[in-house]
């Protein structure tokens, strides 16, 4: 689960990280209104939508005034704004952040992820501030410092130390500190939240000395809202995809893609490995939907439901290998889902595994029109035969 920058910066300041001045606004009025309460000039007009880049899709404005204030907040809010994360239709902007405008000195990169391999959070620091981290670390990798945190002992002393001895010139003892004490509590945050991604990019010192989280970007481990509920609140509807938002209320797995070719699939190997022969095929997948292998005949019905709502899909492929999920089960699922919704277009059905064969039975005594497919191979041929 994503947050936007400003709700990142509430948690920051409930632990203590400094951050600027900020209020956020939904229209070119209350940009001005909020900018009359930050301090200023400058302020700093910031695009608030699930997605980075934002700068160079001209999603954060520099303004000396509150005619420019007005002015920037009209452009953002009035027109898609297009990053690199967002794609070319580019995503609807209904919040922005009115900031006070710092004089920076020095930039810095902080940031703590899951290192999967070693199985405990890493931090990252990097005196390459307000970069991509990610092209830092392919052109300048001796630029990024990564120490792995053993969570029984929690982040030590010695570890920020540790990122400090690369720089020069070597700041005053007391901002050392003070940037030890906020990788202490981005740390503290970042444990007690349930993060999988706390970034500061970039953590500035000011001219006059001070450090600022210039920017904030948090992510939540989904499966640990249960205990987080005043995070789940953070959660905004608006950010994702329609059918996607369909899909989460029934606990299904979907993401919307480019392509014409609705996909089922019980598994997210399973689904990555459908998507594959089907762009081998000369196809391209319209989604990716993994229904599980607990899924229910109620989810099936509802996946095939949020299939057929995108007007793209020009035929379904369901491709199942009955595990844990039952071949008979997802039988009666789209039995049940074509009595309440037209399936009107081309279906292929490839099913293998527990039950298959009453599986099979359910489907060809109904009636659903649809083609069988003897493996994964065939499957992808016929189906891209249908859209081509």
């Amino acid at each position: 689960m994503k947050v936007h920058e400003f709700q990142a910066k509430e948690l920051f300041r409930d632990f203590g990280i400094p951050v600027p001045s900020g209020t956020v606004a939904t229209s070119p009025s209350k940009a001005v209104d909020g900018a009359k309460s930050v301090p200023g000039p400058p302020w700093v007009v910031k695009a608030q939508i699930h997605a980075g880049g934002r700068g160079k899709g001209g999603g954060v404005r520099l303004a000396n005034s509150f005619e420019e204030v007005e002015k920037a907040a009209d452009e953002i809010l009035s027109h898609p704004l297009i990053t690199p994360q967002t794609g070319a239709s580019g995503q609807k902007v209904r919040q922005l952040l009115i900031e006070e405008g710092l004089d920076i000195d020095k930039e810095f990169y902080l940031g703590i992820v899951i290192d999967r391999k070693l199985e405990c959070p890493a931090m990252i620091f990097s005196q390459a501030g307000g970069m991509e981290i990610e092209e830092v670390s392919a052109q300048h990798p001796e630029l990024v410092l990564i120490e792995n945190i053993d969570i029984a002992h929690g982040l030590m002393p010695y570890q920020t130390r540790n990122f400090f001895y690369v720089l020069e010139p070597l700041p005053d003892k007391s901002v050392l500190q003070e940037l030890s004490t906020i990788m202490t509590k981005l740390y503290a945050l970042f444990i007690s939240k349930d993060c999988s991604l706390v970034e500061i990019n970039p953590l500035v010192i000011t001219k006059s000395g001070k450090i600022v989280a210039l920017d904030a970007k948090i992510n939540f481990d989904d499966n640990a809202l249960f205990r987080q509920k005043e995070i789940a609140q953070f959660n905004d509807p608006y950010e994702m995809d329609e059918l996607e938002a369909r899909a989460s209320e029934y606990n299904l797995n979907y993401i919307r893609l480019d392509g014409n070719v609705g996909a089922m699939v019980n598994g997210a190997g399973l689904a990555m490995a459908t998507m594959d022969v089907i762009k081998l095929a000369g196809a391209e997948p319209a989604n990716f939907l993994d229904v599980g292998g607990g899924a229910s005949e109620e989810m099936v019905t509802n996946g095939i439901k949020i299939i057929l709502s995108d007007k793209r899909v020009k035929a379904i492929l369901i491709n199942i290998f009955g595990g844990i999920m039952r071949c008979d089960v997802l039988a009666r699922g789209v039995v049940k889902a074509a009595k309440e919704v037209e399936i009107n277009v081309p279906l292929i059905v490839r099913l293998e595994g527990t039950n298959v064969e009453e599986g099979r039975a359910i489907l060809q005594n109904s009636d659903v029109d649809f083609s069988v497919a003897q493996d994964m191979e065939e499957a992808a041929k016929m189906v891209a035969e249908q859209v081509s």
